[in-house]
């Protein structure tokens, strides 16, 4: 399992409220973190919830008036084997897309932690280094899943991404 070095990744806006998502591999061992959106704008944030067994911390950060919208969640049953989808850093400051398809569901991995992360997507979409939290959206560039890992037993790789919680 490869992993981007801690301290740098990529996120999503969860909601209105200001919520980040992103990996808790990302910010691990932080006393503080900045959030930097597509546009430019950077924010301190501040560390609401974290699960290491399932590689994801919930951030806040002030938005104010100007507020970035949040991603769009996808019904969990939408999201099928063999249907595209697009893994995509949004909140790293080069911007970078892939597609591919989800070649899998309900897939595990043991993570640096010692535990099992279970109900992986796989897809064959290359997730690179830096966007580890990013969103994995699906054709319709609806949150489908979080990227998480990129899986290489073999020296090919595949990405896995976390599904996404419900809607808030």
């Amino acid at each position: 399992m490869f992993s981007v070095t801690r301290g740098t990744g990529s996120g999503f806006i969860w909601d209105d409220d200001g919520h980040v998502i992103t990996n808790f591999h990302v910010i691990q061992g932080a006393s503080e973190a900045t959030v930097r959106l597509a546009d430019g704008r950077d924010y301190k944030a501040s560390l609401v919830g974290a699960s290491p067994a399932h590689d994801i911390a919930v951030l806040r950060i002030g938005v104010g008036f100007q507020r970035p919208r949040p991603c769009r969640s996808a019904r969990a049953r939408t999201s099928r084997s063999a249907r595209r989808c697009s893994p995509s850093a949004i909140l790293r400051p080069r911007l970078t897309l892939t597609t591919g398809i989800i070649s899998a569901l309900d897939r595990s991995l043991q993570n640096d932690a010692g535990s099992t992360i279970e109900h992986l997507i796989q897809t064959d979409a290359a997730i690179n280094p830096g966007n580890s939290g990013g969103p994995l959206l699906d054709s319709a560039g609806r949150l489908i899943g979080i990227n998480t890992a990129i899986f290489s037993p073999s020296g090919a790789s595949a990405g896995i991404a976390s599904p996404c919680p419900s809607t808030p």
